[in-house]
């Protein structure tokens, strides 16, 4: 029997995958695809590259897992020693998705605080329009009201602000006086649960599906930081989507001039290869723990995976050798800027936004008000429907404006996706959009 699509507004079957080559997937009817998104911004060398494939399957002939906590491994300690490297931090845990990355760094905070005698700390505070993964507290984190809707009688309590969104000002704000606006409410949030009951403040420095490719505005995320730790409160960093070079350097962080207490990894870690993430934190929380618990008390049956670890450290050597994160930054800001002038005579692209190979395209029916498409029209299923019929992958979501209306798609290429294919990219989504934009 025939699977339905994932998104009911599109009514059309999925395709049933086949085989991928660097940018491009097929389906078992010989449809070709390019992958504009990297699925959900995974993929960061492309698919099938033999030099993975290779090297997980030599680690594989080997031995495929030893327990974490019996063994360490060369891939192992070659993985940590790049992440060390690439951050600046001092340690990690790893899981097997972004998801068990943040619980866990929700774990280390608290167990930080704990450790240090300070175990009253126990709140979190996030962003509105905000998405942090499908564990119950990674969840509760978020700010994205349809992914909480069926759970929310069960989600921890969790406290909130506001998005730090330049496109949408809260009203009376101006862009110049957005971020000293949106420090000043953090700090307002702490003092109202309490700054000695606070634990940590979660971001991402650019925002995924919650809000489509939204960068955080320049001196965002000093401001944040420095309330943070003015009341002794971790700044934890979600790099999941946006991280492990996806803008251009390796710790997405770095581009808002901070580095963060924790920070989470995935996706472009191992590339799809299979399934990494990471909770990454500082020296000082290390020590602590190691003096309180001997460790990090958070951990899973498949922390620290061998063939996992195998092909991140295989994805991650590849990277480094081709120099993609500089050829992300040498190349992302013309891509981005010709994406822009081929969006042009389309009033409803209202903005478009990101850093490096992470490119949000926000659709509006309201240019001058911003107003978006109501959420019924399904506009963000229909380009997902649409890009596929044209043989485009690309990444929609919607519901960023209000919980239910707001309508975005997502780009993210692979780092080694060339110049032919990023010109493919843009043209087969400006087709979508004029076609779903007419159609409406």
């Amino acid at each position: 029997m025939p699977r339905p699509s994932a998104n009911d507004i599109t009514q059309d079957m999925l395709p049933k995958i086949s085989h991928g080559r660097g940018v491009y997937l097929w389906d078992v009817d010989g449809r070709q695809y390019i992958d504009g998104s990297g699925g959900p911004a995974v993929f960061s060398i492309g698919h099938g590259d033999r030099r993975v494939n290779e090297a997980v399957a030599k680690q594989m002939e080997r031995v495929a897992y030893g327990y974490r906590y019996l063994f360490s491994s060369d891939p192992l300690e070659e993985m940590s020693e790049i992440i060390r490297q690439a951050t600046g931090l001092a340690d990690m845990v790893y899981t097997t998705s972004g998801s068990e990355a943040v619980e866990s760094a929700v774990k280390i905070a608290l167990q930080y605080h704990f450790d240090r005698g300070d175990p009253g700390r126990v709140n979190f505070i996030g962003r509105r329009r905000s998405w942090h993964g499908n564990t119950l507290m990674a969840t509760a984190l978020s700010g994205f009201q349809d992914r909480q809707r069926a759970f929310a009688a069960a989600l921890p309590m969790v406290g909130r602000v506001s998005a730090a969104n330049a496109y949408r000002l809260p009203s009376g704000v101006s862009r110049e006086g957005l971020v000293a606006h949106l420090a000043a409410e953090l700090e307002a949030e702490i003092v109202r649960l309490g700054p000695e009951t606070v634990a940590g403040f979660i971001f991402e420095p650019v925002v995924g599906a919650a809000g489509g490719a939204l960068p955080a505005p320049e001196g965002y995320g000093r401001a944040v930081a420095e309330v943070c730790r003015r009341h002794g409160v971790l700044v934890i960093c979600d790099e999941v989507m946006c991280g492990s070079g996806r803008t251009g350097v390796w710790r997405a962080s770095e581009a808002d001039g901070i580095t963060a207490d924790i920070i989470t990894v995935a996706k472009s870690l191992s590339g799809g290869y299979l399934p990494l993430g990471a909770a990454v934190y500082t020296r000082e929380i290390a020590e602590v723990m190691a003096a309180g618990h001997g460790g990090p008390l958070t951990g899973h049956t498949y922390t620290g995976h061998t063939a996992c670890l195998a092909a991140g450290v295989a994805v991650q050597k590849i990277v480094a050798e081709e120099g993609l994160l500089a050829r992300i930054r040498d190349k992302a800001p013309r891509w981005q800027a010709d994406l822009r002038a081929r969006l042009a005579h389309l009033p409803a692209v209202g903005d478009v936004r990101g850093r490096g190979y992470f490119i949000g395209v926000e659709v509006v029916a309201d240019p001058g008000t911003k107003a978006p498409f109501a959420a019924a029209l399904g506009v963000n299923g229909r380009i997902r429907a649409e890009g596929l019929r044209r043989g485009l992958i690309c990444y929609p979501s919607g519901g960023h404006v209000d919980g239910a209306a707001g309508d975005t798609v997502i780009l993210a290429p692979p780092f080694n996706a060339t110049d032919g294919e990023l010109d493919e990219i843009a043209e087969k989504l400006v087709a979508v959009l004029e076609t779903v934009i007419s159609g409406l």
